[in-house]
């Protein structure tokens, strides 16, 4: 499968303080991947080394075969990489259709692109509360909107980072399905969360990091055949 992300002997810094050591991995089109590991250990910060909001120091990171590493963020978004950020950052103070309507582009130049009606499909919840602010939505809506709002930009690598962290048990059940019929249309996403059960299911191939370094990566019947491995890297 052609790869859309690669990511070869990444290492990033925040001044004196360095934080990835050599990461290695990749992302075939079409794929669920996952970034495991406990909180601290260098996820967040390898997606936004990805995204180009921290300089990498050193490795390479391709994107649809292109050198994006010392991009600006803004660029990097333009080719089709898109993100839901740990903490949602929806606009509070515009509707959840204005939301959406302000992302609205066909960056992977799609046949059949994502359109608002598409959206509300996939999240009802949005489509009832089209009208309301953005600080007027709970937890689970504005990360229903905030997927959405991705997904306006018609992103040929969909990025999630702690995708139902803080969410109630129902919500993260809706945030599943929605992932599962993502995956069912092909898209290629990234995903960063704690809920390996449900993880395995749902991706093709995972990566767990630890301390900034790769530890293991494998595939899904790998993962959930050996719990004490994903107990040991990525349980409390």
């Amino acid at each position: 499968m052609t790869a859309v992300l690669e990511v070869r002997g990444l290492e990033t810094a925040y001044g004196s303080s360095q934080v990835l050591f050599g990461l290695d991995f990749d992302i075939a089109a079409g794929e669920v991947a996952t970034l495991l590991g406990r909180n601290g250990m260098g996820k967040t910060t390898t997606v936004r080394s990805i995204l180009g909001l921290v300089r990498a120091k050193g490795g390479e990171v391709r994107f649809l075969g292109e050198r994006i590493e010392r991009l600006e963020p803004d660029r990097i978004a333009r080719m089709g990489l898109a993100v839901v950020p740990e903490g949602r950052q929806i606009f509070p103070n515009l509707s959840v259709e204005e939301n959406l309507r302000a992302f609205a582009a066909n960056r992977a130049a799609s046949a059949e692109p994502w359109t608002l009606e598409k959206v509300y499909a996939l999240f009802p919840r949005l489509a009832e509360r089209r009208s309301n602010m953005g600080n007027q939505l709970s937890g689970g809506e504005q990360q229903m909107l905030a997927i959405g709002r991705a997904l306006m930009t018609n992103p040929r690598l969909l990025i999630l980072d702690e995708a139902t962290e803080g969410l109630a048990p129902l919500i993260r059940e809706e945030i599943w399905r929605c992932l599962a019929a993502l995956r069912s249309h092909g898209q290629t996403i990234l995903v960063i969360d704690k809920y390996v059960q449900r993880l395995v299911r749902l991706a093709d191939r995972h990566t767990i990091i630890e301390r900034g370094r790769v530890a293991w990566q494998g595939a899904s019947q790998a993962l959930a055949a050996d719990p004490a491995l994903w107990k040991r890297y990525v349980g409390v």
